[in-house]
């Protein structure tokens, strides 16, 4: 049955509202899943806090372009066939359900199409163990503290190390020149 206009539009301002609220979200293709394997996938999602929706994309891009068309342009070309969102509050959350999901129910689905993160498309398959990594800022403070915590020396002969803190506040420099 085909949507009328209003529902379209309501649709899509459902969407925005969405995307708005969420830093994080990520378009998975759930396409060759059965009734059942769906419910099971909606209800870790739900346990872990992740709001799933499978929404036209169509509806999906004009929601991203009314919102910022440049911040979302990434995102684009992954809106084909059929397409789940997950919104979640932590960037790495649904990255952890996909794969388990896949490892527990031997299913090669949902793919990960793209992931929106704190302002940045990752798009294709390949980015979801990298993803699946990710630090929550929280963690990523604690690791700070702790490290501010303990004897300069300490700090200092862990920078030299070249530690993952060297990386860390090379990625936060990076990002802040960006």
């Amino acid at each position: 049955m085909a949507m009328t206009t209003a529902q379209k539009g309501e649709a899509i301002e459902l969407l925005k509202e969405k995307f708005s609220q969420y830093d994080n979200f990520y378009l998975t293709d759930t396409e060759s899943l059965d009734a059942e394997q769906t419910s099971t996938l909606r209800r870790v999602c739900f346990e872990k806090n992740v709001e799933m929706r499978v929404a036209k994309n169509t509806l999906i891009r004009k929601a991203l372009e009314q919102l910022d068309e440049d911040r979302y342009n990434g995102a684009f070309d992954s809106l084909k066939g059929v397409t789940a969102l997950m919104f979640s509050e932590t960037a790495k959350d649904p990255a952890v359900i996909i794969s388990s999901f896949r490892k527990d129910n031997g299913a090669d689905k949902p793919v990960l199409k793209a992931a929106f993160i704190d302002g940045d498309v990752f798009v294709g398959e390949e980015q979801l163990s990298m993803l699946k990594s990710l630090k929550s800022k929280h963690e990523l403070l604690g690791e700070i503290i702790t490290l501010l915590q303990s004897p300069a020396k300490n700090v200092m002969s862990a920078l030299n190390a070249g530690s993952k803190l060297a990386g860390l506040v090379k990625a936060l420099e990076e990002k802040a020149a960006s």
